[in-house]
């Protein structure tokens, strides 16, 4: 049989029990209890906190965050009664962004009376992801998942596979995760391994002896043995030729490897992360890749969203990143109402990448550095966001192939060839500058780099 007695206790003593920030709210979203870590956090004194409403001290806003289009816990609990969880971003002391997680539950007075009382659990603070340069940046439920998602396996030493189309930012992702894990002091060392030649992918990666190959005339340490005790990142991991593939899981399963050329046996203490835009599962089908390498560098599979399916994202991106343009007169660029409904609506088939090509250009040919829908040159693409059936990817290939045909002669070639013949005109119309080639075919380069090798095109041009 249950028993309970009526104690009375005192509610401060048991809020500030929690290290984490703890908060009790009213219906009137008024703050009636804060702990002190929550009042460290938001840097207000506990006597001044008491009566203000929860969304000016988080959100910094003036009105609560469900009229602002977002998940609000007040208004759930007030509603069913019932605990609910969101992910938010609050701004702390010092008026930065942080992601947290809210855990909103019903609390009751002695009288009956409803009560909101949210736990707040920091995930990243808004310098985790990224630099000046270069940030994750968004609001939106798919991206705050991600960011979480990717917090919560920083914490452990699992192999983290990250998915993700091409310009979604997997480089950043893997940095933040390097950042908030426990080896965030030790080296974060990076390979992209689709701009790496088969020839010289295993002495990059595991290093030489001297003699190793014709020409070599002394040792060099690997990109793992660089990482040791810190943090591996394998960029596109799908372009790792099959033959080095099995030497890769020798080292990943048993930390051991050699240096090209070498008898000695090394150890690495390092955490791997591997990134690609491709189905490494149905490669593995195919057997283009390694069953045992996939099931051992997916410990953790994070996939991130493309930023068609984060639109409102798209503006907060977008105002970021005129921020750091200039147009010709040094101000920062500025974008009209119109340029950014068409930016709204558009289904970036090269992501967050592409979304910055087209504002620097934009902004490059601006008068005064407004940017108007005109100088957005997104006529010849087209929207698919209003026919969800269209695989977008496609719709894009789609596009670019037409502009290829358009450029090239009309014959009985097939589409590769006819391709390869317009790459290859481009590399000569640019002196071999693979940036402005990759620019004008609205490409990565990375992505072109892989059609240069598919295409036998390396050797075209000087620059690179």
């Amino acid at each position: 049989m249950a028993y309970s007695k009526h104690v009375a206790i005192n509610l401060q003593s048991v809020i500030d029990a929690s290290e984490n920030g703890f908060v009790v709210i009213d219906k009137d979203y008024r703050i009636i209890a804060a702990n002190n870590a929550y009042c460290h956090a938001y840097g207000i004194s506990s006597k001044n906190i008491i009566g203000r409403k929860c969304h000016q001290v988080s959100h910094h806003s003036e009105i609560p965050c469900h009229l602002n289009g977002e998940d609000c816990p007040h208004k759930k609990v007030f509603e069913t009664k019932q605990p609910h969880q969101v992910l938010h971003i609050h701004y702390d002391a010092n008026k930065e962004e942080e992601h947290v997680r809210i855990k909103g539950s019903p609390i009751y007075g002695t009288d009956g009376e409803l009560f909101l009382g949210e736990a707040v659990f920091p995930i990243a603070k808004s310098d985790d992801l990224g630099c000046d340069k270069q940030r994750m940046l968004g609001k939106s439920p798919s991206f705050l998942a991600c960011v979480e998602e990717m917090s919560g396996a920083a914490s452990s030493d699992v192999p983290i596979l990250l998915n993700g189309e091409s310009g979604v930012g997997k480089e950043l992702a893997a940095k933040f995760i390097h950042n908030k894990s426990s080896r965030c002091a030790q080296p974060y060392i990076s390979i992209d391994c689709a701009s790496i030649s088969e020839g010289i992918f295993e002495s990059e990666l595991f290093g030489h002896e001297r003699g190793a190959f014709t020409g070599c005339i002394g040792r060099r340490q690997g990109l793992i043995e660089t990482a040791e005790s810190g943090t591996l990142f394998l960029d596109e991991i799908g372009e790792i030729p099959l033959a080095l593939q099995g030497r890769l899981l020798r080292a990943l399963d048993t930390g051991n490897y050699r240096r090209l050329g070498g008898r000695e046996d090394l150890h690495a203490d390092v955490r791997i992360i591997c990134a690609t835009h491709k189905n490494l599962r149905k490669m593995v089908e195919h057997g283009a890749f390694r069953a045992d390498l996939y099931y051992r560098i997916a410990g953790i599979s994070i996939t991130i969203p493309p930023l068609r399916e984060r639109r409102s994202d798209i503006e907060p991106l977008v105002k970021a990143m005129l921020k750091k343009t200039k147009a010709h007169n040094g101000s920062a660029g500025r974008i009209s109402k119109e340029a950014m409904l068409v930016l709204q609506s558009y289904d970036y088939p090269g992501n967050i990448r592409e979304l910055h090509n087209i504002l620097q250009k934009a902004t490059t040919v601006s008068t005064g550095g407004l940017i108007t829908p005109d100088l957005l040159q997104l006529n010849n693409f087209s929207n698919t966001h209003s026919n969800p059936l269209i695989d977008r990817r496609k719709a894009s290939s789609d596009i670019r192939t037409r502009d290829i045909k358009a450029n090239a002669p009309s014959t009985n070639q097939s589409l590769t060839d006819v391709e390869a013949m317009h790459i290859e005109s481009l590399l000569h119309q640019h002196n071999g500058h693979r940036a402005r080639v990759a620019e004008e075919l609205r490409i990565s380069e990375r992505t072109l780099y892989r059609k240069l090798k598919q295409y036998n095109l390396r050797s075209v041009g000087k620059h690179h």
